[in-house]
């Protein structure tokens, strides 16, 4: 698990610390889709502190693959924290190490609510998340959620209790949900129009904000084009 990329938004004076490996195996994973990043070389923390340093960032966010799964990411925090004096957040997280120390706000990716499903989808057990989502909420951390909708599989059953969990602690979180889609190895099919209609109406019976995503692949592959927080440069 290594940093090995810093990319930056001049609009919202936002640095992002990218990430490579990941602790889960989820069978639909997006990464799929264009394979897993294999850079050429690792950053040291003290190449992302200069690079850090000499941008004119407001907060900094950490992504992957699954950042917390990197050793150096608390010093990095702390660092930011301190030496920066910026906010701090994980761009997302499946939240199965998820901590809370100099750590501002966290975007959440539930992959399922069941134990069953869970461990299927994953590979692992979902107590940690949820409780590592709970700690977070009552640590104050600026906090948001995410899934996947996958027709006959991460469906209504399973939509509806990440949405209760979220809701059991503040239905003021916001809680996005994004159309699977489909990825080499799986046997799932895109949700219709009229499936996220229904599945994000169910959400919003539990909760005050939700939005949702139904991209095609190729709108996947090019986020830039949709979403002008991705148009970044690459720092380092």
């Amino acid at each position: 698990m290594a940093f090995y990329r810093v990319t930056y938004s001049a609009d919202y004076r936002r640095a992002t610390v990218h990430n490579t490996g990941c602790n889960f195996r989820c069978l639909g994973c997006a990464y799929k889709l264009k394979g897993r990043p294999t850079p050429d070389r690792t950053l040291t923390p003290e190449e992302i502190h200069a690079a850090l340093g000499a941008l004119g960032i407001d907060r900094v966010h950490f992504m992957g693959g699954e950042p917390t799964t990197n050793p150096q990411l608390p010093e990095l925090l702390r660092f930011c924290k301190e030496g920066l004096g910026v906010r701090t957040y994980l761009g997302h997280t499946n939240g199965s190490r998820l901590i809370t120390e100099n750590l501002d706000g966290t975007n959440v990716s539930l992959k399922a609510f069941s134990w069953q499903k869970h461990l299927e989808y994953t590979g692992h057990a979902r107590e940690a998340v949820y409780d590592n989502f709970r700690a977070a909420f009552e640590a104050s951390l600026d906090m948001k959620a995410s899934c996947v909708y996958i027709p006959g599989y991460i469906a209504e059953d399973e939509v509806a209790g990440m949405a209760d969990f979220v809701a059991s602690l503040d239905p003021a979180i916001p809680f996005h949900i994004m159309g699977y889609i489909p990825v080499p190895g799986a046997p799932w099919r895109r949700p219709t129009e009229e499936e996220m209609a229904a599945i994000v109406a169910l959400a919003r019976e539990r909760l005050a904000t939700v939005g949702f995503s139904h991209l095609t692949t190729e709108q996947a592959l090019d986020l830039t084009a949709r979403d002008d927080r991705f148009k970044v440069v690459q720092v380092l």
